[in-house]
């Protein structure tokens, strides 16, 4: 029975931990930085409880909204999220830069008391659970896949179009030359036909001219 006790501790601590959650006293931020690599993909999901005097436990309430800011430490504090929503929901953004991101969490409600919020106790008022994933497109959920798949299809049916297009394209200049050369010919023709009537045209007048003159030297009028 001692040889299972550390062998189901080790297997706890082979287990991925994919979320974590911490307390807020009142209205004040609860922060943390996150170091990530240039280009890195990050969706949160996040459900806030608030504490229940009365029941002595932890509850979801819709007058509960929480404001989730992320800026970017290396760059000035440069807010790349700001956004508000309820007890529960979900974020995503993509880091600009490598470096430090400070990610903020902070509670408000639309019941409020001097500041603070409404039925909340001193000692931790909001209990905010939050799953991070960070570069695994394996966790973003299947309603995300298929947001990214219909737009790669929207991509893929665009491409098409394009190369419809190109291949139109291609088929009209094709076409323009293709006209070009039989309007040159075309051209080259009349050209040709012209000088042959002008030439036709002069031989005849020659031959003309001198079959008069012979006919007037036959009838001694010259």
């Amino acid at each position: 029975m001692r040889s299972v006790i550390p062998l189901l501790s080790l297997s706890a601590l082979l287990v991925p931990v994919q979320s974590l959650y911490f307390y807020i006293e009142g209205t004040t931020p609860k922060c943390f930085f996150e170091e990530l690599p240039k280009d890195t993909l990050v969706v949160g999901h996040y459900d806030a409880e608030e504490f229940d005097e009365d029941r002595k436990t932890w509850s979801k309430h819709d007058q509960l909204n929480i404001l989730i800011t992320v800026d970017e430490v290396f760059d000035n504090d440069h807010r790349v999220v700001n956004q508000k929503g309820s007890h529960s929901g979900r974020f995503t953004f993509s880091a600009a830069d490598s470096g430090d991101h400070k990610i903020c969490f902070t509670p408000s409600s639309t019941a409020v008391n001097n500041g603070w919020l409404s039925g909340l106790t001193p000692l931790g008022g909001v209990r905010l659970t939050l799953d991070l994933a960070i570069g695994e497109t394996s966790q973003i959920e299947s309603t995300d896949k298929g947001k990214i798949q219909d737009i790669v299809k929207r991509v893929k049916d665009l491409n098409g179009r394009l190369q419809d297009i190109r291949r139109e394209q291609v088929f009209q200049r094709e076409r323009e030359a293709e006209f070009r050369d039989q309007s040159e010919t075309t051209n080259a023709r009349v050209v040709r036909w012209t000088l042959v009537q002008l030439v036709v045209l002069g031989i005849t007048c020659a031959w003309q001219l001198s079959h008069l003159r012979s006919f007037f030297i036959k009838q001694k009028l010259t």
